[in-house]
C-alpha cells in the first residue's frame, strides 16, 4: 500500500494515516452541560504522543478551534514546536466558544467571524499558516458556504492557509466547496460499520481527499468497549447526542458490538489489532482516504501508527465484510 496521500489537487502530501486531535483537547461542554470532550487528559502525555506519532511517520494532524475550547490547538502547537515544518496541520472554524469556561456558546457563519477565528487559531497553534482550513458547520447554508469558499481563496492568496475543506456528511454541500480552486478535501464520517458510498464517489469524481472522522466508530472498533460498561462523566459518549450512533445512556449499544464481533476475524487478519483492521478497511475502500483516529496516549499513537506497516485489506476481504454486514 502507498503510505502517502495527496490532498486533492493541491499537491500537499500527507501520510495515509492522520491523527485526530479532538480527544487531546480534554473536557469541554455545551451551554446546557452536555459533555463534548472525551474526558480528562494529561497534556504532557498528549505532547509525548504527538511526538511519537511524528517519529513513526505520521505527518497529518487534524484539530478544531473548538476542541477543548482552544486547548487542543494549544497542545498540538506546543507538541509540534520546531517540527512544525514537517507536518500538515488541519483545523476548523464556525463554532463559538468561551475558552475560560470551556463552553460551546453557539455558531457563526459570517465571513467576519471566519477571519477572526483564523487569526485566533494561528495564535494558538503558534504558526503563520494553516495547511487545511475546514468549515466545521456541517449543515451551513450552501449560499453562505459559497461565500466562505471564496473567502478561503482570499486566505490562500494572503498566505494564511494553503487549502481548505468542508467537514460535512452531505455530498451536495461538499460539492459547493469543491468548486473552489484550492478546495482539497471533504472531511466526513466513515468506518467499516458506517460506509459512505456517495461521499467516496464524490471524492473520486471531483479529485478530493476523503478525510475520515470516526474511523474507529468512536472507539467501538478498538475492541475495548463492552455492553453495559459505563463511561466517565466528562466523556461525550456517556450522554450521546443524537448524531452519535452506537452508544446508549448505559454504554455501547449491544447490536453494534455484535457487528464488531462478527467482523473480528476479517479485521484481525495478518496480525492486525481490531483497530488496525478497521483502518485497513478504509484504505482498501478508496485510494483517497485519510483516516484520522483519535488518541490520548503514546500507546494509542503507536497502535494506530502500526496500521501503516500492515497496509490495506484485500478486495476479497472488502467483499467478505459486505457479506457479513449484509450490504
Amino acid at each position: 500500500m502507498e503510505t502517502k496521500r495527496t490532498l486533492g489537487r493541491t499537491g500537499i502530501e500527507v501520510s495515509a494515516l492522520g491523527f485526530g486531535c479532538w480527544a487531546i483537547g480534554g473536557e469541554w461542554q455545551s451551554a446546557d452541560g452536555q459533555p463534548l470532550g472525551w474526558g480528562k487528559v494529561d497534556d504532557e502525555e498528549s505532547v509525548r504522543a504527538v511526538r511519537r506519532a511524528l517519529d513513526l511517520g505520521v505527518t497529518f494532524f487534524d484539530t478544531a478551534d473548538t476542541y477543548g475550547a482552544g486547548h487542543s490547538e494549544r497542545v498540538l502547537g506546543r507538541a509540534l514546536g520546531k517540527r512544525r515544518a514537517d507536518v500538515v496541520v488541519a483545523t476548523k472554524w464556525g463554532n463559538v466558544f468561551d475558552e475560560e469556561t470551556r463552553t460551546l456558546t453557539g455558531a457563526d457563519d459570517t465571513p467576519e467571524y471566519a477571519r477572526r477565528a483564523l487569526t485566533a487559531s494561528l495564535t494558538r497553534l503558534d504558526t503563520d499558516h494553516i495547511d487545511l482550513y475546514q468549515l466545521h458547520l456541517s449543515d451551513a447554508d450552501p449560499a453562505r458556504a459559497a461565500e466562505l469558499r471564496d473567502l478561503c481563496e482570499e486566505f490562500v492568496r494572503e498566505g494564511l492557509i494553503r487549502a481548505y475543506a468542508w467537514s460535512t456528511d452531505d455530498p451536495a454541500r461538499a460539492a459547493v466547496f469543491a468548486r473552489g480552486e484550492h478546495c482539497a478535501a471533504v472531511q466526513h464520517m466513515a468506518n467499516v460499520l458506517q460506509d459512505a458510498p456517495e461521499m467516496f464517489a464524490l471524492c473520486e469524481e471531483l479529485g478530493l481527499a476523503s478525510i475520515n472522522r470516526s474511523p474507529l466508530a468512536m472507539g467501538l472498533l478498538t475492541g475495548r468497549r463492552r455492553s453495559g460498561q459505563a463511561l466517565e462523566a466528562g466523556d461525550i459518549r456517556s450522554r450521546p447526542p443524537e448524531w452519535l450512533h452506537g452508544f446508549e445512556a448505559d454504554g455501547a449499544d449491544p447490536r453494534w458490538l455484535a457487528r464488531v464481533d462478527a467482523l473480528k476475524d476479517v479485521l484481525t487478519s495478518g496480525g492486525r489489532t481490531l483497530g488496525q483492521g478497521a483502518l485497513a478497511w478504509l484504505w482498501a475502500r478508496s485510494p483517497r482516504t485519510v483516516p484520522i483516529p483519535g488518541f490520548r496516549s503514546v500507546a494509542q499513537a503507536e497502535q494506530n501508527a502500526g496500521a501503516l506497516e500492515k497496509g490495506a485489506l484485500t478486495s476479497e476481504q472488502l467483499t467478505e465484510v459486505d457479506r457479513i454486514l449484509e450490504r
